[in-house]
């Protein structure tokens, strides 16, 4: 089978036992084999058909516990396998008998955990019913990626918001193996979508649809309404979002991230090894974007006469020729007399 988030994830290679098919859709025979389904875990959710989870639990529950941990050449237990899938009655029925006895933690090949399977699928159902039965959070995979950060990449704002609607506490501020938060990763997958930016790392996944623009932006705004931090540096580079969007020539993501309450005082003026955004939109290689992006920052407090560590100021970085004259007029008129910074409200 393939990896999760890389590709497409079939049933196959199970038991039959374990594997959907018609039993998932009509209820056992009263008194057949498997009996009457389990009592004690209904759930009032609108979106599960009571009738199929009786069903699925029924089934399910009926297993050896030994055959629902078991584990295929790539490490996948059958909830890996239903979560990729996005079949959340089967996933939330296996994830119930799963655990008391340490599935939900159980990791494959690539260090996912089935909720880390699930948010890189898209599975927001999936997702909830996970955080809901007492799946970690925080759980990282082999990159260090959390269900946040796979969210963030994949274009996913609907498991963003499942997991805002089961109300688990989740750590914003996770780290990755680049030392990035899950909104360094959501900042440059929109930068990825923008023309001529780079294919985005998180693709659709499986069956998925493609993620829009609008997807991207709508995971960095979830995630500060989550409360991420807009002014974290990444661990590597000292990078904030605010200088991922600049250095991606992302004027709505700029826009975005200053006129969060409160965010402009420290983040317009925040050093990158030296580097200030200013100093990063100065150096942009004449994009349309690099003087509605110098005058935003100009707007927001930026200092133009921040030095970075070769001791360059802004203008000694704008490129040659007319454009790159007139900003350099524009920051050297401004030196010595920052603005106030417009109101958020």
């Amino acid at each position: 089978m393939g990896a999760h988030g890389e590709g497409a994830h079939g049933l196959e290679g199970f038991q039959v036992a374990a594997t959907p098919g018609p039993a998932w859709t009509h209820p056992p025979v009263p008194g057949g084999e498997f009996g009457g389904p389990p009592m004690g875990r209904e759930t009032s959710d609108p979106d599960l058909d009571p009738r199929e989870l009786a069903v699925a639990r029924a089934v399910l529950w009926g297993q050896d516990p030994w055959e629902l941990l078991w584990q295929d050449e790539e490490g996948d237990t059958l909830l890996h396998v239903l979560c990729a899938g996005g079949l959340r009655v089967p996933a939330r029925a296996a994830a119930e008998a799963l655990r008391d006895l340490g599935g939900l933690e159980m990791r494959e090949h690539l260090g996912k955990t089935p909720l880390l399977v699930a948010a890189a699928a898209g599975a927001p159902g999936i997702v909830r019913d996970l955080l809901v039965l007492g799946a970690d959070p925080d759980a990282a995979d082999h990159r260090g990626r959390t269900a946040l950060h796979l969210a963030a990449a994949y274009g996913h704002p609907e498991i963003l918001q499942a997991m805002m609607s089961s109300r688990v506490p989740v750590n914003m501020e996770a780290r990755n193996f680049e030392g990035q938060t899950p909104l360094h990763c959501a900042v440059l997958a929109h930068n990825a979508s923008l023309p001529g930016g780079t294919t985005p790392s998180g693709g659709p996944v499986g069956g998925s649809p493609t993620p829009t623009l609008q997807d991207r932006l709508r995971c960095v705004e979830l995630l500060l309404q989550m409360g991420a931090d807009s002014s974290s540096q990444d661990t590597k580079s000292s990078l904030t979002a605010l200088h991922l969007a600049v250095r991606g020539s992302n004027l709505a993501l700029a826009h975005l991230l200053l006129r969060q309450p409160g965010a402009a005082p420290r983040l317009v003026n925040m050093k990158a090894h030296g580097n200030t955004p200013l100093h990063m939109a100065a150096a942009l290689p004449g994009t349309p974007s690099q003087e509605p992006l110098v005058r935003l920052l100009l707007a927001w407090g930026a200092d133009p006469s921040a030095r970075n560590l070769e001791h360059d100021l802004p203008q000694g970085l704008l490129p040659p020729g007319p454009p790159g004259d007139q900003l350099r007029l524009l920051l050297r008129s401004r030196r010595g007399s920052r603005r106030s910074p417009p109101t958020t409200e």
